[in-house]
């Protein structure tokens, strides 16, 4: 597995290098990553990762700026884009690749989203986020799980249980618009996500899959 990620990252290098060179041009990024997938014919899923990992040095620089150290959370309001993080939290307890961004947040590379359904797994993601949070004096902890996703509700009223366990006031909830929702998070308030659409519209973000990598000790995947 170790070698097999190595072969990887070292093939996607020269690729990724090109493509950076093509955004720092003024080229958009789909049509860089294609261009040059295209060239290099990668495959599906290598497309995928640099899709998720690329990006324009501006864009990257400007983001950089906007991500809080974890304890800079302390006494804040934090709203957290629940299925974003809880996706990516997930993949780190099984172990799977992650992959540090250009623009300094983690991110998987499954592509689950869409197919996404509540397992232990699930939970264990969800107690993982709380556990972490409760180390830190955060005012309040808000959660936001998009409707159209399987049992969503269900899972809301999950973590609404498990609140106090952590001593953590908030609440869990479900939107038909997440991504308004953390985009009019409001003035003070900390958003948690690795959504880069999001972070571009907000002021303060946390990626609490990187606080948690760091704590245990986990090295995320670069491509250099």
């Amino acid at each position: 597995m170790l070698n097999s990620t190595n072969t990887l990252n070292k093939k996607l290098t020269e690729p990724a290098h090109d493509i950076r060179y093509l955004l720092a041009r003024g080229y958009s990024i789909s049509a860089a990553i294609r261009f040059v997938s295209d060239h290099y014919r990668l495959t599906e899923s290598e497309r995928h990762i640099l899709v998720r990992v690329v990006r324009p040095p501006e864009v990257a620089t400007v983001r950089r700026e906007k991500q809080l150290a974890c304890a800079d959370i302390n006494g804040r309001d934090v709203l957290i884009d629940g299925y974003n993080v809880l996706i990516t939290v997930e993949s780190m307890l099984k172990n799977e690749n992650l992959w540090l961004g250009d623009d300094g947040f983690i991110r998987d590379t499954r592509g689950v989203f869409r197919n996404y359904n509540n397992t232990d797994a699930t939970y264990k993601a969800v107690d993982k986020m709380l556990s972490f949070l409760s180390e830190y004096s955060v005012r309040s902890v808000n959660i936001l799980l998009d409707t159209q996703m399987s049992k969503s509700g269900q899972l809301a009223r999950y973590i609404d249980n498990r609140f106090h366990i952590y001593s953590l006031n908030g609440s869990a909830r479900t939107s038909r618009h997440v991504d308004f929702d953390l985009k009019n998070a409001g003035v003070g308030v900390v958003v948690a996500t690795a959504d880069g659409v999001v972070i571009d519209a907000v002021q303060e973000v946390i990626d609490i899959a990187a606080c948690l990598m760091e704590r245990d000790g986990i090295e995320a995947m670069r491509i250099l």
